[in-house]
C-alpha cells in the first residue's frame, strides 16, 4: 500500500480512537468468529476476485465504492463515435489519464479500463450493421475495433487491464455484441475466447448465443460474402477451440481458468450443430437453402485442413467419434421392422450427398478397424436411427474397402453370439446389415444369396448345431415373413437352409408361410429369372423381360467357361415350367438381320467417336461360323436340354425369317425402345458427371453422381446380384479375337468416352492432382461386374485398333490405366489364355500385353500411350513416394517407354546431364497440337521419372530390351536396316555390356551377353509371341525374320570373344568347362519336361531345332575347335558337340538313322578347317573319325547318307589347302558307299570293306532307294557276306522298319521295310547266324551295344518289341527249337509289348484308319499282340526244360501283364521232361 492511503482508509475506523495493530485487529475477528466452511468458501472467492482485479499490488487492500462509470471524463477520450479519435492521443497518455482517474476514484485502475474498453466494444457493435453479415463488422467498425485493441493492448502490457472484469462486463452487452469482434479480441490476445466461456454465468445461454451466431456465420460464408476469408478463419478458429476443450484427455492444469465449464460449452455447441443438420437432413432440406448452405458450410469444418495441426490426433478421434455416435443415436424412431421395409431407401446413391460427404470425412479420420467398432459398440448399447446405421452402413462398404471383410467377420460373430443364446436383436442387427450392405454390388459385398447360402446352405452354418438353433432360425424367418420384399423370400426359398431330415417339417412350414405371402403380393415364385437381381429396389420384371435378360447371362458366362451355365442346368431339371415356357422361347427366337443400335446417336453430344468399325451393331442370320449363342444352343440340345420338336421349328422358323423383309421380322430387338431406355439413362447420368467436370474437386456432388452411374450402368446391362461375376477369380480374356454382346459393347463404350471427355475437360480446369478424386470413383465403377467388358473392349481398342486412336482417347486410356494400377489390390487376376502361360497377370500388367511393338504404327502408339500414362501419373501424385508411383505404373509400360525413346529418339542415348533435367507439365498434352516428340523427350528428362528409373522393377534390363527387340519385323519397323543395325550395335556395347549386372547389363563380361542373348532368343521362340508371325517357320530363323537381326549381332560378338580367347585355348572354350553355348543347351535341357508324352516331345524337338539352328549360324569352330594340338586329347575338343549328339540329336534331330545334311556338313567343314591348320592334317582327321567309330558313331552313319553331297564339299576344301588324297577314313567312308552301290548293280560282287557296321549302314541307304520289286533279288547276294555284316545290317533294317511306321512320308514304306527285314532275316536263318542279341542290347555290351544304341533313336529301341512280332510270320521252327535263348527273348518281347500297349505308347506305330488296307493287316498292335500271344503258347509246351531257366527272372515284376502267359510259363518249368515231343502241333 502506498503511505498516502493507508492512514485514509484506518481513519475511517473512528477518529480519536486508540489506533489498534494490525494483529490486535485479526486477533479480535478470530476471537469473535467461529469456522464456516460456507464463509471460508466465499472469502476465498472474494480474494481470488481482488487478486484478479488488482493490477497494481500495491493498492491491493484498498476498499472502495462502486464507480459510475458514466460520469467519467475519460469516456471523452475514448470517443467511439469518430474514427479519428484516437488519432489525437497516444496510448501513453490514456494510460496515463487512466490512472489519474482511478487515483481520484479510489478504484483499481484494471476494473476502470476494463470497464471502458467494454463500453468502447459495445459502442462499435451498436453501430449501424450489414444486414447481410448480422455477424461480422463493417469496413469502418473494423477499423474502430482495431485502433480500441491497440489501447487495450498497451494496457496489459503495463498491468492496467482486468481480463475478468472486461469478460463479465462484455456479458452485459451479449444481445449487442458481435462474434467477429469477439473473435478479434480472441486473436489480439485481449482475452481468449475460453475466458469469455469461463466467465459467463449461464452456460445454456452462452451455448445458444454461440449456436446462433455459427449458423449465420456458416450461411455468410457460403453466400461468398466480401469477407470471405475472415469468416472462414472465424470458422475455423472456434471449431479448433471446441474440439481442443471439448475433446482433450487432459486439460491444462496451468491455465487460469477451469476447463470444465469451457468443455461443457464446447461440447453443448457442437451437438447443437450437429443436431441442427441432422433434423434438417431428416425434414428434407431444399438444396440452395439458407439451411443446405449452412449445413454444406459446417460439414466443411469436419476435414483436417479446418482442424490443422493444432489439435492432436487423439482429440480428433474422440471428436470424430463422438459425432458419429450422434448421427446413429440421433431420434430413434424407427423400428427394426421398419428398417426391414425400409432399407432399400437407404442405399448410398439414395442417402442425401450432405450426409454421404459426412460419412465420408468420418471415413477419413478413423480407420476401417475404428469404424466397424463404434458401430458395433453404439449398437449394442444405445438406441439407433435404423435410417442413419445403415446408410452408415452402405456408406461404409462403398469407400472403405478394407471395412468389407470386416463387417463379414463382425456379422459372423454377430450370428454365433444370436444362435448360442437365441438374442433376436443380434438377428436382427446381422440380417439388416448384410443386406443393406448387399444392395451397394458385389464390388462393395457379396450379394445377399451368396452370403444367405454361405450362413445357412451348409452343415457348417451356426444353425445346424442343434434343434433349438433350428427352431430359432425359423421363428425369425418367420416373424421377418409380413415385412419382407419378395426378392428375400424368394431367396429363402431358391436357397434355403440345410436342415437334418428330421427337423424337414420346420423347414417346409416355413416355405408355405413364405409361398402363400408372395401369393398374397401376387408375385410367383415359378415365373422368378435364373439371374434375377434378388437386391435390386425396383418392381419385379415381367417374365417374358426377364427371360430375355437370363439369355443374356447365360451366353455371357457360356462364352467365358466353355460350359453350360450350372444355373441353366438346374432350372432345367429344378425350375422346368419357368425353362420351358419362358428361357427356351427367349433361347430360340428367329436370328434375323435388324439395324440394332447405332452409338453415333448415343456419341453424336459428346463430340468423340471410338471407332468408326463399330458404330453400327447388326444382328446377323445364322452365322456361318457359330457365334456363342449358337454354340450355346447346341450344346443345350446335345446335353438333351432341348426337345427335339422345339430344336426343329427354331431352325424352320430361322430360314422362314431369313427370307422376309427387315421391317416384317419378329426378332427378339424388334422394339428398340426396351434397349435404348436404360442406355439412355445411362447417357444422360455421364452427361451430368461431365458437366461437373467444371469443378472437379466437389467430392460430394461427384461422389453422388458416381454413385448413380453405377445403378445406372447395372441397369443398362441387366447385372444382379446372382451373376457370375461376383464369383469372378480370375477374367479369362481372348487377345487374339476379343468380342463382346452388342449392349456390353454399346455401355463400355459409352464409359469409356466419357471418361476421355471427363478427363479433357477437368483438364481444362486444373491439373490432375487438383482434379479431386473423381477418377478414382468413376474408374471403381468399372470395377465390378463389368470389368471383363471394360478389358475386352480395352483389349481391341489397344491391341486391335490403337494406331487409329485419337490424342483425346489416348489420354483417357492412359489415364484409366492408371487409376486401374491404383485399385490392383481388389482387383482379380486375368487370363490371357492360351498359348501363354497359365498364370494370371494383375490388370496392370496387362497392358504390356495389349501394346505390342511390331510395326512403324504400333511403335508409335505404344510411345503416345506410354507418355500418357506416365505423365498422369507423375502429374496426378506429385508429392507420392516413388513405390506408390510403381504400384500405379504396369513396370512394362515403363520399360516400353525407355527402350521406344532409346530406340527412336538417338539424343535421348546421350547421358543426362544436370541442366538437362526438364519440368512436366500435362497442358500441352491434351491440347489438339500435342507434340509427342516433345513429350517423350520432356518426360524422359524429368528429375522424378529418372529417379524412378533407378528402381529394380522399372530398369530396361539387357534381357528385356531383347525380348522387345525380337518382337519387331524388319519388314514393317520405322527404322531403316542400317538404322536398326547402329542402334542394336549401340544398345548392345555401349549401353548394356559395360553396365553392372545389379542394373541389368552384363558387368562388360563379352560371354555373359553372348549367353543372355542366346537364352532370350530361345525364350522368345517358345513363347506364345513367336508362333503365327510366319506360315512357314522354317522360311525364317524361329518363325520371324527379327531374328536374324539378333543373330547377326550374337556372330560379332562370338567373333569378338575368340578374339577374346588365349591363343593356346580353341576360341570360345576353356579347358575346364567347354564353351559357353553347350552349357546354355545343358541347362535347359535339364529344366523342360521330360518323358514320352506327345506336348513333352513337341517341346523338346522344337528347342533342339532351335539348337541345330543357332549352331549352324555360327562357325564350325563352336563343334570341334579351330586347331587341334598334339598334347590335349583329341575327344576333348568335341566331347560336348558328341554329348549333345549322342543324348538329344539322336532322338529328335535323326532322320533315317542320321543327323539333318546341314549339322553334318557343318561338322565335317569344320573338321577340316581345325585339321588344316595342324602340322599332319591326314593324321588329325583319321584320329577323329577313329574316335567318332566309338564316341559319336551317328556322325559317320550321317556322313554315308549324305556323303553324294557332303563328298564334292568336302573334296574342294582339302585339294585347296593341301595336296595329299583324302584322309584314310574319309576314303573309308567313300569305300563304303561305293561297295553299297556296286553290291546293287547286277553284275559286281565287292568285298565289303572294314568296319562292318559301316559297311552295313551304307548297304541299308543304298537299299532304300530301289525299287520294291526288286529287293528280293538284290539281296540272295547277301549269301556271300559276313556274318557281322549281316547282323549289322539286320539291325539297320529293323530301324528302317519302325521309322517307315513312325514317319508315314518316308521314303521307305512300312511293306518294304518289312520285305527287307524278311530278306536279311532268311539269310541269316538260312546260314544259322544268331541274331537274338540285337533285340537284348546294353551300354555294357562293348561288342554291339555301345555302338548300335548309339546309333539308334531311344524311341526305336523301345519299340523293338513291336519290330520282333512284325516278323512272326518269318521265323522259323527249328531256329525257335534251336536257340535256347530264343524262349527267353520272346517271353521279354512280348511282356515289354504288352507294356508299351498299356502305356500308349504303341499308338505312335498304328496305322492311320486310311492305310490299314494299304498295309493288308501290318502294324495293328492288338492284331500284332493276338497273334504273339498265340504264338508263346503253342511254342511253350515245346520247348525243352532248359531254355526256362531265366523264365523266373523274366516274370518278377511282369507277371501281371498276361498272367495266362505266366502261368503256361511256370507250369512247364515245373513240369517233368518231356519225351515225345512229336505229338505238339506245329508253330509254323
Amino acid at each position: 500500500m502506498s503511505d498516502s492511503r493507508v492512514p485514509n482508509s484506518s481513519s475511517g475506523q473512528g477518529s480519536g480512537g486508540r489506533r489498534r495493530s494490525w494483529a490486535e485487529l485479526l486477533a479480535g475477528r478470530v476471537k469473535r468468529q467461529k469456522y464456516n466452511p460456507e464463509r471460508a468458501q466465499k472469502l476465498k472467492e472474494s480474494a481470488v476476485h481482488l487478486l484478479r482485479s488488482r493490477q497494481d499490488l500495491s493498492a491491493l487492500l484498498l476498499e472502495v465504492e462502486g464507480v459510475q462509470c458514466k460520469k467519467l471524463c475519460l469516456s471523452n477520450l475514448i470517443d467511439c463515435g469518430s474514427s479519428e479519435a484516437h488519432a489525437n492521443h497516444s496510448s501513453s497518455f490514456i494510460g496515463s489519464a487512466l490512472q489519474d482517474q482511478a487515483s481520484r476514484l479510489g478504484v483499481p485502475v484494471g476494473i476502470l479500463s476494463a470497464t471502458m474498453v467494454a463500453s468502447g466494444v459495445g459502442q462499435i457493435c451498436v453501430a449501424p450493421v450489414d444486414p447481410s453479415h448480422p455477424v461480422l463488422l463493417t469496413v469502418e467498425q473494423r477499423k474502430k475495433l482495431s485502433s480500441l485493441l491497440e489501447i487495450a493492448q498497451y494496457l496489459l502490457a503495463h498491468n492496467m487491464f482486468s481480463r475478468l472484469s472486461f469478460c463479465q462486463e462484455l456479458w452485459k452487452i451479449q444481445n449487442s455484441l458481435l462474434l467477429e469482434a469477439v473473435w478479434h479480441l480472441h486473436v489480439q490476445s485481449i482475452v481468449s475466447l475460453q475466458e469469455l466461456l469461463e466467465s459467463h454465468p449461464d452456460m445454456r445461454a452462452v451455448g445458444a448465443w454461440l449456436f446462433r451466431n455459427l449458423c449465420c456465420l456458416c450461411e455468410q460464408i457460403e453466400a461468398s460474402c466480401q469477407h470471405d476469408d475472415v469468416a472462414r478463419a472465424m470458422l475455423s478458429d472456434f471449431v479448433q477451440m471446441f474440439v481442443l476443450r471439448g475433446f482433450q484427455k487432459n486439460s491444462d492444469l496451468r491455465r487460469t481458468v477451469e476447463p470444465e465449464k469451457v468443455s461443457q460449452v464446447a461440447v453443448d455447441v457442437l451437438q447443437r450443430m450437429l443436431i441442427f443438420a441432422l433434423e434438417a437432413l431428416a425434414a428434407g432440406v431444399q438444396e440452395e437453402s439458407s439451411t443446405h448452405k449452412t449445413l454444406r458450410c459446417w460439414f466443411s469444418v469436419f476435414s483436417g485442413h479446418t482442424l490443422g495441426s493444432v489439435i492432436s490426433t487423439d482429440s480428433q478421434k474422440r471428436f470424430f467419434g463422438q459425432t458419429l455416435t450422434q448421427i446413429l443415436t440421433h431420434s430413434p424412431v424407427l423400428k427394426a421392422s421398419d428398417a426391414v421395409q425400409m432399407q432399400r431407401e437407404w442405399s448410398f446413391a439414395r442417402t442425401h450427398p450432405l450426409l454421404t460427404a459426412l460419412y465420408r470425412r468420418l471415413f477419413v479420420m478413423l480407420s476401417a478397424e475404428e469404424l466397424v467398432g463404434h458401430l458395433q459398440q453404439v449398437l449394442e448399447t444405445q438406441e439407433v436411427n435404423w435410417q442413419r446405421v445403415l446408410s452408415f452402413v452402405s456408406a461404409l462398404v462403398v469407400c472403405v474397402p478394407e471395412a468389407q471383410q470386416l463387417l463379414k467377420d463382425w456379422v459372423a460373430h454377430l450370428m454365433a453370439q444370436a444362435f448360442e443364446s437365441c438374442q433376436m436383436d443380434n438377428m436382427v442387427t446381422a440380417f439388416l446389415v448384410v443386406r443393406q450392405a448387399a444392395l451397394e454390388g458385389p464390388s462393395a459385398f457379396q450379394s445377399y444369396a451368396d452370403w444367405f447360402k454361405a450362413s445357412f446352405g451348409s452343415a457348417r452354418g451356426s444353425h445346424g448345431c442343434s434343434k433349438k438353433a433350428l427352431v430359432f432360425l425359423f421363428k425369425f424367418l418367420s416373424d421377418l415373413v409380413p415385412f419382407e420384399s419378395p426378392r428375400y423370400l424368394q431367396v429363402h426359398i431358391l436357397h434355403p437352409p440345410l436342415v437334418p431330415s428330421r427337423y424337414r417339417s420346420l423347414l417346409t412350414d416355413y416355405i408355405s408361410l413364405a409361398k402363400t405371402r408372395l401369393a398374397d403380393l401376387k408375385v410367383s415364385i415359378e415365373n422368378m429369372g435364373l439371374y434375377e437381381d434378388l437386391s435390386s429396389a425396383g418392381d419385379i420384371a415381367e417374365p417374358h423381360s426377364q427371360a430375355l435378360q437370363d439369355v443374356e447371362k447365360a451366353i455371357m458366362v457360356f462364352e467365358h467357361t466353355g460350359k453350360i451355365p450350372v444355373t441353366v442346368m438346374e432350372a432345367s431339371i429344378f425350375r422346368r415350367p419357368y425353362y420351358m415356357s419362358h428361357f427356351l422361347p427367349a433361347l430360340l427366337t428367329p436370328r434375323v438381320v435388324s439395324m440394332h443400335l447405332h452409338q453415333d446417336q448415343l456419341f453424336k453430344k459428346q463430340g468423340l467417336s471410338l471407332s468408326a468399325s463399330h458404330r453400327t451393331l447388326v444382328f446377323p442370320q445364322l452365322p456361318k461360323v457359330p457365334d456363342s449363342r449358337v454354340a450355346f444352343i447346341e450344346s443345350l440340345k446335345s446335353a438333351d436340354k432341348i426337345p427335339l420338336s422345339l430344336y426343329s421349328a427354331y431352325c424352320q422358323a430361322c430360314t422362314a425369317a431369313g427370307a422376309k423383309p427387315e421391317d416384317a421380322t419378329l426378332g427378339v430387338r424388334a422394339d428398340p425402345s426396351c434397349a435404348e431406355e436404360p442406355l439412355g439413362q445411362l447417357t444422360a447420368a455421364l452427361e451430368e458427371l461431365r458437366a461437373s467436370m467444371t469443378n472437379p474437386s466437389q467430392h460430394d456432388v461427384i461422389s453422388a453422381q458416381v454413385a448413380v452411374i453405377s445403378e445406372r450402368l447395372r441397369d443398362a446391362l441387366g447385372h444382379s446380384e446372382d451373376d457370375i461375376s461376383v464369383e469372378i477369380a480370375k477374367i479369362q480374356l481372348s487377345i487374339d479375337a476379343p468380342r463382346l454382346e452388342p449392349r456390353e459393347h454399346t455401355a463400355v463404350d459409352l464409359l469409356l468416352t466419357s471418361f476421355c471427355q471427363n478427363l479433357m475437360t477437368a483438364s481444362s480446369v486444373a491439373p490432375p492432382e487438383r482434379q479431386g478424386p473423381w477418377a478414382t470413383l468413376f474408374v471403381r465403377t468399372m470395377c465390378g461386374r463389368v470389368l471383363p467388358a471394360v478389358l475386352t473392349r480395352l483389349c481391341q481398342l489397344l491391341c486391335h485398333q490403337g494406331p487409329s486412336l485419337s490424342a483425346p482417347h489416348i489420354l483417357g486410356l492412359g489415364a484409366l490405366a492408371v487409376h486401374l494400377g491404383e485399385s490392383r489390390s481388389v482387383l482379380p487376376e486375368v487370363d490371357v489364355g492360351p498359348p501363354a502361360a497359365t498364370v494370371g497377370l494383375p490388370v496392370p500388367e496387362l497392358f504390356k500385353s495389349l501394346l505390342t511393338c511390331r510395326t512403324r504404327d504400333s511403335l508409335l502408339f505404344c510411345l503416345k500411350f506410354c507418355v500418357a500414362a506416365i505423365s498422369y501419373s507423375l502429374c496426378k501424385f506429385p508429392s507420392q513416394s516413388l513405390g506408390i508411383l510403381c504400384s500405379c505404373l504396369s513396370s512394362g509400360l515403363i520399360k516400353k517407354f525407355q527402350f521406344l525413346v532409346l530406340r527412336l529418339f538417338p539424343e535421348a542415348r546421350q547421358p543426362l546431364s544436370q541442366e538437362d533435367t526438364a519440368s512436366l507439365s500435362w497442358r500441352p498434352l491434351y491440347l489438339p497440337s500435342a507434340d509427342w516428340h516433345r513429350a517423350a523427350l520432356s518426360l524422359w528428362t524429368h528429375r522424378t521419372f529418372q529417379e524412378l528409373l533407378k528402381g529394380e522393377d522399372a530398369q530396361l534390363t539387357y534381357q528385356d530390351w531383347l525380348h522387345l527387340e525380337l518382337e519387331i519385323g524388319p519388314e514393317a519397323d520405322v527404322l531403316s536396316d542400317t538404322e536398326r543395325q547402329d542402334f542394336q550395335q549401340w544398345a548392345i556395347h555401349e549401353r548394356f555390356l559395360p553396365e553392372p549386372s545389379a542394373s541389368g547389363g552384363c558387368d562388360g563380361d563379352l560371354e555373359a551377353a553372348c549367353t543372355i542373348l542366346v537364352n532370350t532368343l530361345l525364350d522368345f521362340h517358345q513363347s506364345s509371341r513367336s508362333y503365327g508371325r510366319s506360315e512357314n517357320s522354317d522360311l525364317f530363323f524361329g518363325g520371324h525374320r527379327g531374328n536374324e537381326c539378333i543373330i547377326s549381332r550374337l556372330q560379332e560378338m562370338a567373333a569378338d570373344l575368340e578374339l577374346q580367347q588365349d591363343p593356346s585355348a580353341s576360341p570360345g572354350h576353356s579347358p575346364s568347362k567347354g564353351h559357353f553355348l553347350y552349357g546354355i543347351f545343358h541347362r535347359r535341357l535339364q529344366g523342360l519336361i521330360s518323358g514320352w508324352g506327345v506336348a513333352a516331345s513337341l517341346q523338346r524337338q522344337r528347342e533342339l531345332l532351335m539348337y541345330k539352328r543357332i549352331l549352324l549360324r555360327l562357325p564350325s569352330s563352336v563343334l570341334c575347335g579351330s586347331s587341334f594340338q598334339a598334347q590335349q586329347p583329341i575327344t576333348a575338343r568335341c566331347e560336348q558337340f558328341f554329348h549333345l549328339v549322342n543324348s538329344e540329336m539322336r532322338n529328335i534331330c535323326s532322320h533315317r538313322g542320321a543327323l539333318t545334311q546341314d549339322i553334318t556338313a557343318h561338322f565335317f567343314r569344320g573338321l577340316l578347317n581345325a585339321s588344316l591348320r595342324s602340322r599332319d592334317p591326314s593324321l588329325m582327321v583319321d584320329l577323329m573319325l577313329a574316335e567318332c567309330q566309338t564316341k559319336c558313331p551317328l556322325i559317320l552313319t550321317s556322313a554315308l547318307l549324305w556323303w553324294p553331297s557332303l563328298e564334292p564339299v568336302l573334296l574342294c576344301q582339302w585339294r585347296r589347302r593341301c595336296q595329299s588324297p583324302l584322309p584314310r577314313e574319309l576314303q573309308r567312308l567313300q569305300e563304303g558307299r561305293q561297295f553299297a552301290s556296286d553290291f546293287l548293280s547286277p553284275d559286281a560282287t565287292p568285298q565289303a570293306p572294314n568296319p562292318a557296321w559301316l559297311s552295313a549302314a551304307a548297304l541299308y541307304f543304298a537299299i532304300q532307294q530301289v525299287g520294291e520289286e526288286n529287293v528280293r533279288t538284290q539281296l540272295k547276294k547277301l549269301d556271300c557276306e559276313r556274318e557281322e555284316l549281316l547282323v549289322f545290317l539286320f539291325f539297320f533294317s529293323l530301324m528302317g522298319l519302325l521309322s517307315s511306321h513312325l514317319t508315314p512320308n518316308s521314303t521307305l514304306g512300312p511293306l518294304k521295310a518289312l520285305e527287307v527285314c524278311a530278306a536279311v532275316l532268311e539269310c541269316l536263318e538260312k546260314r544259322k547266324i544268331s541274331w537274338l542279341a540285337l533285340f537284348q542290347l546294353a551300354e555294357s555290351d562293348t561288342r554291339l551295344g555301345c555302338l548300335l544304341l548309339r546309333v539308334a533313336p531311344d524311341q526305336h529301341t523301345r519299340l523293338l518289341p513291336f519290330a520282333f512280332y512284325s516278323l512272326l510270320s518269318n521265323f522259323h521252327e527249328d531256329a525257335a527249337m534251336r536257340e535256347e535263348a530264343f524262349l527267353c527273348v520272346a517271353v521279354d518281347m512280348y511282356l515289354k509289348l504288352v507294356q508299351l500297349f498299356v502305356a500308349g505308347d504303341t499308338s505312335t506305330v498304328s496305322p492311320p484308319a486310311g492305310r490299314s488296307l494299304e498295309l493288308k493287316g501290318q502294324g495293328d498292335p492288338v492284331d500284332l499282340i493276338t497273334k504273339a500271344r498265340l504264338f508263346l503258347l503253342q511254342l511253350i509246351p515245346r520247348c525243352p526244360k532248359k531254355n526256362f531257366s531265366h523264365v523266373t527272372k523274366l516274370l518278377a515284376d511282369r507277371a501281371d501283364c498276361d498272367p495266362e502267359v505266366s502261368t503256361a510259363l511256370r507250369s512247364r518249368q515245373q513240369a517233368a521232361p518231356d519225351t515225345d515231343l512229336c505229338q505238339e502241333p506245329r508253330l509254323f
